[in-house]
């Protein structure tokens, strides 16, 4: 069965914004990755199709799937870790995190689920989206 992680995305505010950083990104090193510290323990358990589900302003919003862990040292020479996505961005039912720092495991049972496809749901800006839900209407 699948981990996820999850992660704080901060200086972002819209799923807009990780998006379009995300592709400029992919444009500039023909991937999408982020780069930490610490190296997770249960990495075959990620990539047995784990995501990455990113908080932005106290709200899980979007998940992108793990493709690839990988280690490596920087130029100085401290081990890092390289979390490298799939450039899909899927967007989720908002579900509220508290701040944290790094990145936790996130068990599948507590992953919001993805927003529903094909009812124009996505195109919804994330506000109209958000308020729908706390209405029940979603």
């Amino acid at each position: 069965m699948a981990l996820h992680l999850i992660k704080l995305c901060v200086g972002v505010a819209e799923i807009a914004e990780l998006r379009d950083w995300q592709e400029r990104r992919l444009a500039e090193l023909g991937r999408v990755f982020h780069v930490t510290r610490m190296m997770p323990k249960r990495v075959d358990e990620i990539l047995d199709g784990g995501s990455m589900y990113w908080v932005t302003r106290g709200v899980v919003q979007v998940r992108q799937r793990i493709e690839a862990i990988e280690g490596f040292a920087d130029g100085e020479g401290v081990s890092r870790c390289r979390i490298v996505f799939d450039p899909e961005l899927v967007p989720t039912m908002p579900q509220p995190r508290r701040a944290f720092q790094g990145w936790r495991y996130l068990d599948p049972a507590d992953a919001p689920r993805d927003l529903p496809q094909g009812r124009g749901l996505e195109a919804l800006p994330e506000h109209m989206r958000a308020e729908l839900i706390h209405l029940g209407l979603l």
